[in-house]
């Protein structure tokens, strides 16, 4: 015969760590944080600007000759814009009583964890936004560069890619905005285990120190470019190019807009009346925008 007991219990005072997805979004697009509804843009496209003269003064001689005039340059300007328009966000529901009774539901903590969510929804929208880049893939027999054929990312070819990446960027005359912001790829989970893998089978005291401390998918300075690793990924898509010539605009002013955390009491339910609780939210406006001049810099690495 066994006894009857009540076993004792102990409750953990906080919820268990929530699983955070990565953020690359702050790293790889300009942010720019604004009140404007629309941010206008500049520009003075390669095909409109001043061309050099040619066979001019081919000696002294002739330097004064009409033949040898300076015909006035024509260059056209125009302008493009970044408009922030979209809107979206995250919101959580809670009733009165279990604002009182647990100690999971306060304030700051849900504030906490709906910014983090408005940052990953950021993060899909700006890997989302691939048709804006410039292809990227197999232009045959394995050879990466400007085309749309999708290839498999693997422990061999992830040197490719990166070469391949500086290669576009050089050929499109990208080398000098490189040198000031920087290059970049992101990453999935399984193509960074691949570039750790092939970090820590090459050199030697760089192998070495992979090989200890392994990569910070936050991100990792390696054969001149910056890599990070993010699990928000647009299938089938990998985005890599210059740093911060992409941009992305985002409203912050007001008591609705990103960064901001509102509470709502007795919100209006979806049937009639009201619900008797609080509606904690985050809401955003956006705008994203490649630049036309700078396209040519920012890739859509298609990969199977």
């Amino acid at each position: 015969m066994a006894s009857t007991t009540i076993q004792q219990e102990i409750w953990d005072s906080n919820l268990a760590r929530r699983l955070d997805k990565p953020q690359t979004w702050n790293e790889v697009y300009d942010t720019l944080y604004t009140d404007a509804a629309v941010i206008v843009m500049p520009y003075e496209a390669a095909g409109n600007e001043a061309t050099a003269g040619t066979a001019f003064h081919a000696n002294a001689a002739a330097r004064n000759t009409l033949s040898n005039v300076i015909i006035p340059g024509v260059v056209t300007q125009a302008t493009e814009t970044l408009s922030i328009v979209l809107s979206e966000y995250v919101s959580e529901y809670v009733d009165f009583a279990d604002q009182v009774q647990s100690n999971y539901v306060k304030d700051a903590a849900i504030g906490t964890k709906l910014g983090k969510l408005v940052g990953e929804r950021i993060e899909a929208l700006m890997l989302a936004d691939h048709g804006s880049w410039t292809d990227f893939g197999d232009t045959g027999g394995g050879v990466l560069g400007a085309a749309s054929t999708a290839f498999t990312v693997t422990e061999n070819n992830i040197d490719d890619v990166i070469l391949g990446i500086k290669e576009r960027v050089n050929a499109n005359n990208g080398a000098n905005i490189a040198k000031e912001k920087g290059l970049f790829c992101v990453w999935r989970a399984a193509d960074w285990t691949k570039l750790e893998k092939f970090m820590m089978a090459n050199g030697f005291s760089m192998a070495d120190y992979f090989l200890k401390n392994g990569a910070d998918t936050a991100g990792v300075f390696y054969d001149g470019m910056w890599h990070y690793m993010s699990t928000g990924h647009t299938a089938n898509h990998l985005f890599g190019g210059v740093r911060k010539v992409a941009k992305i605009g985002l409203r912050t002013s007001g008591p609705a807009s990103y960064g901001k955390v509102r509470k709502v009491d007795d919100p209006a339910s979806s049937t009639a009346g009201h619900l008797p609780g609080s509606n904690f939210y985050s809401y955003f406006d956006y705008g994203l925008k490649v630049p036309t001049n700078l396209k040519v810099c920012v890739y859509d690495l298609n990969v199977n």
